[in-house]
């Protein structure tokens, strides 16, 4: 195969791309970006925006989740974090960032696992998801797979719309100390569709589409700086040859199903426009955000950042970092609409999204996913 290479006697890898290593290719077509839809639909729920966010406390609270809402897009809570098993949430983040500024990220992913270890208590998840569905938007909660079975049953009876079984790297069958989760049975089981992920190629996510999940997640979260499951467990998500990848599982389930269209939704390295541009060109249907959205003056961390795998008790994959210290932290709205001053994409993360598709020629996400691309170099 041309995308393989030798990498020492008898043992080849293969070639893959980061979203950094590509381009979009400018089409014989342009077109006003008035004209341009960013608008998609994961089962009953039509989103505005194709942006979801991270689901790490830093980013989800009650409150962001439904800010998010309003614009468009859907805020996924933590169902293992703060919000299940503190009731002063707000104090213990303070505490975290006060920790991680006077002692550094070791001493505050220490605090981060200590906090954690505090039982998960439903009834304060419960109004966690009360708040966000009084609100009226969508309420998304993510749980792993180890706890997807005993969490479940009181998050749907609390109301949720969505689940998010999410792990930095799942399968179709989780293999625990106990009864192994079978996605396939347990969601067959739901009420609610359920997105799944992260995976990083081809047959895991067409395993993962066979299981009946609604959405497949791409990637693990990692962001510059702050997720380091690479220097944790070796492992790599280079994000355009996965999300290609993914969207090749997804032609080929359905037509498997004849006609079964299951959502891939790209979760790393988009900091900036072009990137979440870069991403629906290779075949995402949505981005997750984790670092550009730690900027937005609604997040409950205070302009720093950490993502859900920081927490892990034993081998913690994520360091606790600052984004944006008071006076840089602007309103969600900028982040998502601008106006921007950043020549850098980091700001109106929706117009520059909307100004390449329209650039391109392309009026909506699933048309612009056909768009050409280049390889540097």
């Amino acid at each position: 195969m041309r995308d393989m290479v030798e990498i020492g006697m008898g043992r080849t890898a293969r070639r893959t791309y980061e979203l950094d290593d590509i381009d979009i290719v400018p089409s014989r077509r342009t077109r006003s970006s008035k004209q341009v839809s960013l608008a998609w639909q994961l089962d009953a729920y039509r989103f505005e925006i194709p942006f979801l966010a991270h689901p790490t406390d830093a980013l989800v609270s009650p409150k962001f989740a439904i800010e998010l809402g309003k614009a468009g897009g859907l805020g996924v809570i933590n169902g293992e974090g703060l919000w299940a098993r503190h009731a002063d949430v707000d104090a213990k983040v303070q505490q975290l960032t006060e920790v991680a500024e006077k002692e550094g990220t070791e001493a505050a992913v220490a605090l981060l696992q200590e906090l954690h270890a505090a039982p998960m208590k439903a009834d304060l998840l419960a109004a966690a998801v009360a708040e966000v569905r009084a609100a009226g938007v969508t309420t998304a909660v993510r749980v792993s797979p180890q706890n997807a079975r005993a969490l479940t049953p009181s998050l749907v009876q609390a109301g949720i719309d969505l689940l998010v079984v999410h792990g930095t790297i799942i399968s179709a069958e989780h293999v625990g100390d106990g009864e192994p989760l079978n996605l396939k049975t347990f969601i067959a089981e739901l009420d609610v569709p359920v997105v799944a992920g992260g995976v990083s190629d081809h047959r895991t996510a067409l395993h993962l589409m066979r299981t009946g999940a609604a959405g497949v997640i791409v990637g693990y979260g990692s962001m510059q700086g702050s997720t380091t499951t690479g220097e944790v467990l070796g492992i790599g998500v280079p994000m355009a040859t996965a999300i290609a990848d993914a969207a090749a599982a997804r032609r080929d389930y359905l037509d498997e199903t004849g006609g079964r269209y299951v959502h891939v939704i790209a979760d790393g390295e988009t900091l900036t426009s072009g990137h979440v541009a870069k991403a629906i060109a290779c075949g995402a249907d949505a981005v997750m955000l984790g670092v550009p959205l730690a900027i937005a003056r609604e997040t409950p961390g205070n302009g720093w950042y950490w993502p859900s795998a920081a927490a892990h008790p034993s081998v913690p994959r994520g360091a606790v970092l600052p984004y944006a210290v008071d006076e840089e932290r602007v309103p969600l709205d900028q982040v998502l609409n601008g106006p921007s001053n950043d020549p850098f994409g980091s700001l109106n993360l929706v117009g520059g999204l909307r100004r390449s598709m329209a650039k391109t020629g392309y009026s909506d996400l699933k048309e612009f996913q056909k768009v050409g691309l280049n390889v540097r170099g």
